[in-house]
């Protein structure tokens, strides 16, 4: 099994298996079928997982605006195109590249071009962070101070590096591509483009276990789709320091009804 995880814990994969209703070999058959596809097939996974990612952080474009309006410099909302635009090229680098720390802060860069002045791209946060309500802009949420958020980052990556090298199940490879994604907003390492990150750091996972199928999975869309359940449960807490975790359930079993949603 290799070393023992430090990070992300295994104690809720048994709930979680009796909870996800879903024959894995059924579905895993049906995506299989996927793992051929054109290069226009592959831009449109991109592009859609770049733009739904985007308008769960409040992008207000929709695919015929931003399909329209690609290089229209006159477009009165061209700075939402780019932000599209450049998540796009983070989750082209994500397929090109291996998942580790160095490039998970290489994407970073990419995507947060229209998010955050040069020397804050791809670097972790130097300042205390948290997360405000939407609409009463209520404090939510605070994050691990800034002068250990590398260290924390660095924790996650080596248990998922030690995934990585593991003979995961179906069904583990979900629960922790969604453990993976809620580590990453509770650390919430920068100081924009946390779940940009978040939700790509996910799929980049999912695509490094299952192949390039998974690409195709719609999990940015069934998340914006979905969006008041994705806000109430990837909630665990006001603080880093206590956070509950065995609240995490309904955030996992999300992914598989994505999953379910995209081959059918």
């Amino acid at each position: 099994m290799g070393k023992h995880l430090k990070f992300i814990s295994p104690e809720y994969l048994d709930k979680y298996s009796s909870k996800c209703k879903i024959d894995w070999l059924e579905v895993f058959h049906k995506l299989r079928s996927k793992s051929t596809f054109t290069t226009d097939d592959f831009e449109y996974y991109l592009i859609a997982s770049s733009l739904y990612s985007s308008k769960i952080e409040g992008n207000t474009l929709d695919a015929n605006s931003f399909f329209r309006n690609r290089g229209n410099k006159s477009f009165p909302k061209k700075k939402e195109v780019q932000e599209i635009e450049d998540l796009v090229k983070a989750y082209k680098f994500a397929s090109e590249n291996n998942l580790n720390k160095t490039n998970f802060l290489k994407i970073h860069e990419i995507l947060s071009k229209t998010l955050l002045p040069v020397n804050l791209r791809g670097k972790v946060r130097k300042e205390q962070v948290g997360v405000r309500d939407s609409k009463t802009l209520r404090p939510v949420y605070l994050a691990v101070e800034p002068q250990f958020v590398n260290e924390e980052l660095s924790k996650l990556f080596n248990d998922i590096s030690e995934l990585l090298k593991r003979d995961l199940s179906y069904k583990e490879v979900f629960y922790y591509a969604s453990m993976i994604h809620l580590w990453t907003a509770k650390i919430h390492p920068f100081m924009d483009g946390n779940g940009r990150s978040a939700r790509l750091l996910e799929k980049w996972f999912l695509v490094s276990k299952l192949g390039l199928s998974a690409w195709s999975i719609n999990s940015e869309k069934y998340y914006w789709d979905n969006r008041p359940d994705y806000y109430q449960n990837i909630a665990l807490g006001y603080n880093y320091y206590a956070l509950y975790w065995d609240r995490c359930l309904p955030f996992l079993l999300m992914l598989p009804e994505a999953l379910k949603e995209s081959i059918k």
